[in-house]
């Protein structure tokens, strides 16, 4: 167990701080989830200009409340007060050696990490929705940056991120799965196939669309840690 203990803080410390503080920047504003706002509204129009009733769009809200409410409610109301794992900015032994930004060290407890969880809930369950190569490999890659900015603050291990993730792909799935199931019964003959649109019924440009906010908010990040 020891030999675990030191390989992951082995990891964290490959992984935490630069010593830069353009990167110390980049990493405060990239862990923010005010950052990703047009992130999430963007979801939001893809999903009401695909589906054509309130009630197709209500039961994928409903889906995505689902995921957060498995995946953070999880994390942060039952498995990190009974784990009691201390963060790495907490950690007595430790804490002094991690590299934290502008005082930032976070609330107690450490595992899982909520960030993880979260980001890759909602990553699985609209890879699943919308069906798209270029689309899941941009969401994986906006949950991984959340992941990275954990490390990197000092706020998580990298066992915590990775049980995050796990955790985040098994409720995405399973909300995914509710979904399907409750869609099918109040549309029985869905059967898309067109090559404009994926085999889910979405429109291959507004997943496009996705990957060019995700590209413009990551642009964002970056100049504004040159500038402040």
């Amino acid at each position: 167990m020891q030999t675990l203990i030191d390989i992951d803080r082995d990891i964290l410390a490959f992984f935490n701080g630069s010593g830069s503080l353009f990167v110390d920047n980049l990493a405060v504003i990239l862990t923010s989830g005010l950052t990703w706002i047009p992130l999430y509204l963007t979801l939001l129009y893809v999903v009401i200009k695909n589906n054509e009733t309130m009630k197709q769009i209500m039961l994928i809200i409903g889906c995505v409340i689902l995921c957060l409410a498995m995946s953070d409610g999880v994390a942060d109301f039952i498995v990190k007060p009974l784990a009691g794992r201390l963060r790495p900015s907490h950690e007595p032994s430790i804490k002094y050696t991690i590299e934290i930004v502008e005082g930032y060290r976070g609330s107690l407890y450490s595992f899982f990490s909520a960030h993880a969880s979260n980001t890759f809930s909602i990553a699985m369950f609209f890879s699943l929705l919308i069906r798209n190569k270029t689309f899941v490999c941009a969401m994986a890659a906006w949950s991984l940056a959340n992941c990275w900015t954990r490390m990197y603050l000092g706020l998580h291990y990298p066992s915590d991120i990775f049980v995050g993730l796990i955790w985040g792909c098994v409720s995405g799935s399973f909300v995914y799965f509710i979904y399907i199931k409750s869609y099918l019964r109040m549309y029985p003959n869905f059967n898309y196939i067109s090559s404009r649109y994926t085999s889910t019924g979405y429109n291959r440009l507004d997943a496009d669309i996705v990957l060019l906010v995700l590209i413009m908010t990551l642009l964002y990040a970056i100049i504004h840690s040159l500038i402040f």
